[in-house]
Order: C-alpha cells, then sequence, then structure tokens
C-alpha cells in the first residue's frame, strides 16, 4: 500500500486542474481497542459491492473529482501497519472535508468488519 500511488493517480485524472484539495485518510492499526484493551493486531473483512455503491455515491457530491478507497483486507495486520487509505480530491475544502468524512464514516460502519486480536 502506497498512499503517493493514490496521489499520482488523482494527477492524472481527466479533471485535475478543477482540483484544488487532496485530502487523505491513513487508517493504522492502534495498539489499543475502543475500550482500551491491549491489541495485537486485527483482520479486516471488505464488502466491495458495498465499497463500490458508497463511492458511486460520494462520487455525484458537488466539487468530487475522485475518490479511491484502498484496504488491507483477509491477512493478519500487526500494531502500527496501515490499514486502509482514502483518498478524496475536490475543488474547495468544504466539499472535500465533507464527502471524506462521511465516505469514511460509511466505509467503517457498513464496508469493513475487523477481528481485533488481543495480548
Amino acid at each position: 500500500m502506497n498512499i503517493a500511488t493514490f496521489i499520482d493517480a488523482v494527477k492524472k485524472h481527466p479533471d485535475y486542474e478543477k482540483v484544488g484539495m487532496i485530502l487523505c485518510h491513513n487508517g493504522v492499526v492502534r495498539g489499543t481497542s475502543r475500550d482500551g484493551r491491549q491489541v495485537s493486531g486485527l483482520k479486516v473483512a471488505v464488502d466491495h459491492e458495498k465499497l463500490r455503491q458508497i463511492i458511486q455515491e460520494q462520487k455525484k457530491r458537488p466539487g468530487i473529482v475522485e475518490i479511491l478507497v484502498q484496504i488491507d483486507e483477509n491477512r493478519n495486520l500487526s500494531v502500527g501497519d496501515d490499514v486502509m487509505f482514502l483518498v478524496v480530491a475536490g475543488d474547495i475544502r468544504d466539499n472535500v472535508i465533507a464527502t471524506l468524512k462521511d465516505t469514511l464514516d460509511a466505509v467503517k460502519t457498513t464496508v469493513t468488519q475487523k477481528t481485533e486480536f488481543f495480548v
């Protein structure tokens, strides 16, 4: 996984001249769960059809040029490993920030299922 590859892809997009902001999310494996227990790693499963639908829908938002998502799935990840890259490119800050937040929230709640491994 390499977020620079996503940024390069956005810069090659045919509508790149409309982009005023590229916003990136890099999710990593935390050392603790939300409830505070120590984590040794995790595994993520992805519903690709739901992911495709979310990206398709979010790209319809005003000012959005591109949305790219990569999730490291179906393998044991360790603390500190990259889990997900999300890149949103669009015209102005208000549109891009809101779209990244809404896309990320939708992915986390409906696309991915994680299994945490505890110490």
